[in-house]
């Protein structure tokens, strides 16, 4: 993926708005640099704003906490071969849960990983790579995880939107910041670094 003279991806710079400029300021005070995804969504703040609270509730209502979340979008990142999110979201892992856990997630060894991680990180792969493939048998270990019937359908959503938010960018040629490649715990580069010479 390639960064055009005029924005990041294949879009080009997107107009100065006040609400451009908020997402910015949000993204600069948040990871201290203005990251790629706020210059590709300030084509359309209200609507990353929508995608991205969407998301939040439905992990709200799946009882998702952070380290809940970091599970579900690294698995689904490495799944779909996303590696912005994958690089945002299991250096969150590793920090919450630790460099093992993270390690697991992102390389989808799954059978060292604590029950709730192991599951919902499943679920992930499932939602991300062939939501066609499951089966009933699939929603079960959800169901004996204590999750309510309300929650699985929150929990899918969520793995679902993620998906969605990961597919735009990626469709739309956004690299990672150099910043965050630079900043993330060295296991996560190590491993996008491993994942990604193996696939050219």
């Amino acid at each position: 993926m390639k960064t055009t003279d005029y924005g990041p991806g294949f879009l080009g710079l997107a107009p100065d708005t006040e609400a451009g400029q908020q997402l910015y300021a949000e993204h600069l005070a948040d990871r201290g640099y203005v990251t790629n995804i706020s210059r590709l969504w300030a084509h359309a703040p209200a609507l990353y704003r929508q995608v991205l609270d969407a998301g939040n509730e439905a992990a709200r209502l799946a009882g998702l906490d952070t380290r809940d979340r970091a599970v579900v979008i690294t698995a689904m990142a490495m799944s779909l071969g996303d590696s912005y999110c994958a690089l945002v979201w299991g250096d969150r892992l590793a920090e919450k849960a630790g460099e093992q856990v993270a390690r697991d997630v992102l390389r989808g060894d799954v059978d060292r990983l604590p029950e709730r991680d192991r599951l919902l990180a499943d679920w992930a792969r499932r939602v991300t790579a062939d939501p066609n493939a499951t089966v009933a048998e699939n929603v079960a270990p959800l169901r004996r995880l204590g999750l309510s019937d309300a929650q699985i359908l929150a929990l899918t959503t969520f793995a679902a939107l993620r998906r969605a938010f990961a597919s735009v960018n990626d469709a739309l040629g956004l690299p990672p910041d150099d910043n965050l490649v630079a900043s993330v715990h060295p296991v996560v580069r190590e491993q996008l670094h491993h994942r990604l010479s193996h696939e050219r």
